[in-house]
């Protein structure tokens, strides 16, 4: 097989994002949020291909994580609450026609090491607030979503620390084409195999009703419970006008909601997680009742605390996905630092907000109803990994059974 250029492969990564990640409409608008500006090589390619499908309108919203870090370094210490609310109320109008949202995150994992603690987390709490009503409409499937990944520079370098840096960048390239499925000579053909391979372990959970999910790896003993009504998502979504579309590019898992008061044991990460800047390494929960009553870490443990108290969700479980250890994202041996990417490599877990759409009739439920029914509201969102090579999953049948679901990190059906 002839080796495609860089170009080419460029092109597939921006091509793949509007045709197969957004499936991008004639007539709707583009807004491109959080996009580095080390990216604009790859914008100016999606915005292509956009107008290309036909876009009316291509926006992009960009950031710069050196502007992030002058803010930590100079503003003053009683501003950072304050917030350009003119982005998200264009992101609720724009996700309210329907139009598309697509998502660059790529964000340096140590740039703000040494911060204060408590400013990253109120930022991030300030964040979480004026986002709240953009998320209501992604996580009610109103419009066609996506997030994809940038190799800037910095992160580059975190993933490939022993090389040279003119080389860190190209090998971190050449990881995202691979995992992607950029450079392949059809990349759709290749998504498309990949989205039936996820709705095949889908449709084999869906049709368990398991009560509730048993871990077991090393410094992990969970049990948690699922509520009755409860679906497994994976791979491809489907919008309220019944747009299909894929909000994660790359995607490895298949994901439910756990009920939010059924969470018992320990659970231990595998992965760090990096939380808007700052690296949180090494750390644990330990659930009672559903809620999380005990934080341990190495690193960014006042960071952890502080986000579980952003609201009374947040405390508990909104997401729970498994992934098997053969994922690319795994096999690449690489630690990515970048939870898109990270949590493709491993079973995870979410702490905050659950989505409507994984409950039966979830989207029609009042919150109050929601909650009722097992699943949990907050502010935030949070994924962190959990998955490894010896861990071992059953699921716990409607007559009290336990059933192998993973071994050694892998299917075991």
């Amino acid at each position: 097989m002839t080796e495609l250029s860089f170009d080419q492969k460029l092109q597939n990564y921006a091509d793949l994002a509007i045709h197969v990640g957004l499936n991008l409409q004639p007539g709707q608008r583009l807004i491109i949020n959080r996009a580095p500006v080390e990216s604009a090589p790859l914008v100016r390619r999606l915005a292509a291909s956009a107008y290309q499908a036909g876009a009316r309108l291509v926006d992009v919203f960009w950031s710069d994580d050196a502007l992030s870090l002058a803010r930590f370094n100079h503003a003053p210490r009683d501003s950072f609450e304050e917030f350009p609310t003119w982005r998200t109320e264009a992101l609720v109008k724009h996700a309210a026609a329907g139009d598309a949202i697509l998502s660059i995150y790529a964000v340096d994992p140590d740039l703000l090491e040494g911060q204060d603690s408590a400013l990253i987390s109120q930022v991030q709490q300030t964040y979480d607030r004026h986002m709240a009503g953009v998320r209501e409409y992604l996580m009610r499937d109103h419009s066609n979503w996506t997030i994809i990944t940038y190799p800037v520079a910095s992160l580059a370098a975190k993933i490939f620390p022993e090389d040279a840096p003119d080389q860190q960048v190209a090998k971190m390239w050449d990881a995202v084409f691979k995992i992607v499925r950029a450079d392949q000579p059809d990349p759709v053909a290749a998504w498309q195999i990949q989205i039936q391979r996820l709705a095949g372990w889908r449709d084999y959970l869906n049709g368990k009703r398991y009560t509730a999910l048993k871990y077991r790896a090393p410094g992990t003993e969970l049990t948690l419970g699922l509520p009755e009504g409860h679906l497994w998502h994976a791979g491809q979504k489907t919008t309220l006008s019944g747009l299909p579309f894929i909000p994660n590019i790359p995607t490895e898992e298949v994901f439910s909601l756990p009920h939010r008061d059924r969470v018992e044991g320990v659970v231990t990460s595998t992965k760090p997680l990096n939380l808007a800047g700052m690296l949180i390494e090494n750390f644990q929960f330990r659930f009672e009742e559903g809620k999380i009553v005990e934080v341990q870490a190495e690193k960014g443990q006042e960071t952890l605390q502080r986000l579980i108290v952003t609201d009374e969700g947040a405390a508990r479980l909104g997401e729970v996905a498994l992934v098997p250890h053969s994922s690319p994202v795994s096999q690449s041996g690489l630690l990515f630092y970048n939870t898109l990417y990270d949590e493709n490599a491993a079973s995870h877990l979410a702490i905050g907000r659950a989505y409507r759409f994984c409950l039966e009739a979830g989207e029609k439920m009042s919150d109050e109803e929601f909650v009722a029914a097992g699943g949990n509201n907050s502010l935030t969102h949070v994924d962190f990994m959990i998955g490894c090579r010896e861990m071992d999953i059953d699921g716990l049948t409607p007559d009290g059974s336990l059933e192998p679901l993973m071994r050694q990190g892998g299917w075991a059906f």
